[in-house]
């Protein structure tokens, strides 16, 4: 399989905090790898510049002496400032080099970049940031939402069984920046917009560093050197983020008033920065009021955005059945417990990614990767389209459509309009010969627009197209779903098919025009049965019973007219007396004379279905219509499948 000239998708997750890249091979369902600069496989998201070594990213950009300018968590909506735009694309344009320099990608048109933003921008948002990371120089680059590659990497490293998949799923990614809420309803996304969502973790690092200033014995001093190098305040907050993390790593071993989690940054040989934290610390800077936050705690803030998510879901009447919980600072233990309060157990089950710092990287390569590939499985699906295929397959199969059609037909109408109609007449319900014809085509006609015509069609049909045309499609569609590696019968229709499907408005009264009908009643039946009765009466075998009822002198009158009058008066004079009719019309005579007009019938149906090209050409165009769209509904359900 040759997809595009892409081999392999690079799934870039430029985080607020941490960036973090990930690879996966287009034509490989292996899982994807981390990727590594600096030898780590995650990165503080920071840019250096040295006037030797020129641009450093990461932790030698916070390490390596000599450094003249440093930015860190520069990650934001796209905007119009020169130096937010500089920052971020000299910051990926390092990256790209720095991977390509070593090997670990290939480059140019060869690789597809997945560059992950959060779920609540929109969409004139992403494309504005992606334009703006396009031009960093790297050819070939997409932007995603984070949260469809939190959902796509627990999908395709088995943390979410397939129902699950189908249900829905409420994703909460936490990150620097940001909390966003997507939710997953039958494999479509659809985020939970909830206002201004400027509640991210960096807010915490920054009350950690303000609580740290604050606190310090020289804190003058630091303002007045935060103020004239921002590289140093860089260098500290990063301190601060440190200590974060080490406390929520382990929050038990800092529930004690005399442990810490600290951090370390020395500005110079006097001045240090420790910032230090422990529960009774952390407890008062989460519940501290927040300018960011329009004066409200970070706690107090997560709180109503999850009980905001989880309103805008109860009025749509959406249960999720999962919750997965994502972005690094979902390590933060007391977010879970605010999660379970709103959705609890059994309903919905919480499920934090174990390793949410690398969630989204690995994510936005499969993403990539399926994306590129479903793409090209559309492809080779539509071409059985273009290629007229579908038709084809449909009308070589019409003549045996019209072959399985005729002789439950024949047997039906027989047994709905001849039979019934000769047992009444032999039992004198009906009295003359011309009542009997008249009966006959009344009969016919409410049989060609009944229901029992329409089951034999429907029955006929889905027995056709599972018979001839599965097979037949499932001889192109197998190859495609083993060359993708999902299950064949993604794209089967093994279930149970709505007759209306492959037989869209196919009536017989349709096919057969009225005066096929006629044709039918008249020289078939009527002619047949009444025929064989006229007959007798001609040839003298009911004459002289008929005499003697009805008097010598009617008979004569009669044979002075010529034979074709004389049959219509006998058809419509003579009633038959009923002690005679079961004597000449017994039940076995009812049946032999079915079965004797059966082929005829069988042959008139098979001509006129055949000559009224008109109704199947319908018929070949709204099958093939019916199966396009049923073909393509199952292609978007089974691509989820692929990997």
């Amino acid at each position: 399989m040759s997809i595009l000239k892409t081999l392999e998708t690079i799934g870039f997750d430029l985080g607020h905090g941490e960036t973090a890249v990930a690879k996966a091979i287009v034509e490989s369902i292996e899982p994807p790898e981390m990727l590594e600069i600096n030898n780590k496989k995650n990165q503080i998201t920071a840019l250096g510049w040295h006037p030797k070594l020129g641009y450093l990213v990461g932790e030698q950009a916070l390490i390596q002496a000599g450094v003249t300018s440093l930015k860190i968590s520069f990650k934001e909506k796209p905007n119009n400032d020169p130096k937010y735009r500089e920052t971020i694309t000299t910051f990926l344009a390092t990256y790209y080099h720095l991977l390509k320099e070593s090997k670990q990608i290939e480059g140019g048109e060869s690789d597809y970049f997945y560059v992950g933003c959060p779920s609540g921008w929109s969409v004139s948002e992403r494309e504005e940031y992606q334009k703006l990371l396009q031009s960093a120089g790297i050819p070939q680059l997409n932007v995603v939402p984070e949260s469809r590659a939190a959902f796509m990497q627990a999908k395709e490293a088995g943390k979410l069984e397939y129902d699950k998949l189908k249900s829905s799923v409420l994703i909460v990614d936490i990150g620097s920046s940001t909390t966003d809420f997507t939710l997953v309803k039958s494999l479509h996304e659809v985020p939970i917009d909830f206002g201004s969502n400027a509640l991210g973790a960096s807010l915490i690092d920054k009350a950690i560093f303000a609580h740290t200033v604050a606190k310090h014995e020289q804190s003058s001093l630091l303002e007045k050197v935060f103020a004239q190098y921002p590289h140093h305040q860089a260098r500290c907050e990063l301190a601060c983020r440190k200590a974060k993390e080490d406390y929520f790593s382990n929050e038990q071993l800092y529930s004690d008033s005399e442990s810490f989690a600290r951090g370390f940054e020395s500005i110079n040989e006097q001045i240090y920065f420790i910032p230090q934290v422990n529960k009774l610390i952390m407890e008062e800077i989460l519940n501290q009021p927040l300018p960011q936050l329009k004066q409200k705690s970070w706690i107090q803030s997560f709180k109503e955005a999850v009980s905001e998510a989880k309103e805008k879901l109860d009025k749509q009447d959406i249960v999720p059945k999962l919750v997965l919980m994502t972005g690094g600072a979902s390590r933060m233990k007391f977010t879970h417990q605010i999660c379970q309060e709103m959705f609890s157990e059994p309903e919905t089950l919480l499920r934090p990614d174990p390793e949410p710092e690398r969630c989204i990287a690995l994510g936005l390569a499969r993403v990539g990767r399926w994306d590129l590939r479903a793409t090209a499985f559309k492809q080779e699906v539509n071409k059985l389209f273009d290629e007229n295929l579908l038709k084809n397959l449909i009308e070589k199969h019409i003549p045996e459509l019209i072959q399985s059609l005729t002789k439950p037909l024949a047997d039906d109408l027989i047994e709905k309009a001849v039979k019934q109609n000769l047992k009444d007449w032999q039992k004198n319900k009906i009295r003359t010969l011309a009542d009997l014809e008249t009966s006959m085509k009344s009969r016919a006609e409410q049989w060609l627009i009944s229901d029992s015509v329409q089951q034999i069609i429907n029955n006929q049909c889905i027995s056709w197209f599972n018979n001839k045309i599965q097979p037949d499609l499932a001889a192109e569609t197998d190859p495609i779903c083993r060359k993708y590696q999902i299950p064949r019968s993604s794209l089967r229709f093994e279930d149970s098919i709505d007759p209306t499907f492959v037989n869209p408005e196919l009536r017989i009264g349709d096919a057969i025009l009225a005066d096929t009908v006629a044709f039918i009643v008249n020289v078939v039946i009527g002619g047949g049965t009444l025929a064989s009765i006229i007959t007798l009466i001609l040839t003298g075998h009911l004459t002289l019973p008929i005499a003697l009822v009805y008097g010598a002198s009617v008979m004569a009158a009669g044979m002075e007219l010529n034979r074709k009058s004389v049959k219509e008066a006998i058809k419509t004079n003579i009633d038959v007396p009923s002690w005679m009719r079961s004597t000449f019309l017994s039940d076995r005579k009812i049946d032999d004379m079915c079965v004797s007009i059966k082929p005829e019938l069988e042959k008139i149906f098979r001509e006129q279905l055949t000559a009224n090209q008109e109704a199947f050409e319908q018929l070949i165009e709204k099958v093939g219509q019916g199966l396009q769209k049923a073909l393509s509904t199952k292609v978007e359900e089974a691509i989820i499948l692929i990997q």
